[in-house]
């Protein structure tokens, strides 16, 4: 029987890869291993669940439609994991599966990313969550009605990229 996922993704240094790149490589080889990968996230090792997200999202790059069959998944059990580095993840994984997502799936994420927007403190969420209902309100009057006050906020934020990133969006909507 082959080393979890869980096991694979425990230790060494919290801010490194560990060996994401080589579970990364494994489902790239068995496409089959992404609800593996996905169990992973119940880990109860934040670091474990870091290097998860960061695997899925390397898969989800290259390989969207492997990720898109977890996507309703993704929406009922894995916004309710509280973790910064989940979050972001998300934000990147709904822009990416975007062209994929069902009406009532893409509903579900732009009211996950909304509550993030006006919840999370983490500069890398608020980001990343911006920069997908960004793209998302080009063609939806109603979010761009939603977000320009928010990014009016986040203009005076004193994280330089959130600042940056607000006011780039604030001029590109008007």
């Amino acid at each position: 029987m082959s080393e979890s996922f869980e096991k694979m993704l425990t230790g060494g240094h919290p801010n490194s890869l560990g060996r994401t790149l080589e579970v990364v490589e494994l489902i790239l080889q068995d496409k089959k291993r992404v609800a593996e990968l996905l169990d992973t996230y119940s880990s109860s090792d934040e670091v474990v669940r870091l290097r998860v997200s960061n695997a899925l999202k390397r898969i989800c790059k290259e390989h969207p439609d492997w990720i898109y069959p977890y996507t309703d998944i993704l929406l009922s059990k894995i916004t309710k994991i509280n973790q910064a580095s989940t979050q972001w993840t998300l934000a990147t994984l709904f822009r990416l599966l975007s062209p994929s997502l069902t009406i009532e799936q893409k509903d579900l994420a732009i009211q996950h990313l909304k509550h993030n927007l006006d919840t999370h403190k983490d500069w890398i969420v608020i980001n990343t969550t911006m920069e997908t209902l960004f793209t998302w309100s080009k063609d939806n009057p109603p979010l761009t009605e939603w977000l320009i006050p928010r990014l009016q906020k986040f203009q005076k934020d004193t994280h330089k990229s959130i600042s940056g990133r607000a006011t780039k969006y604030l001029i590109a909507l008007s």
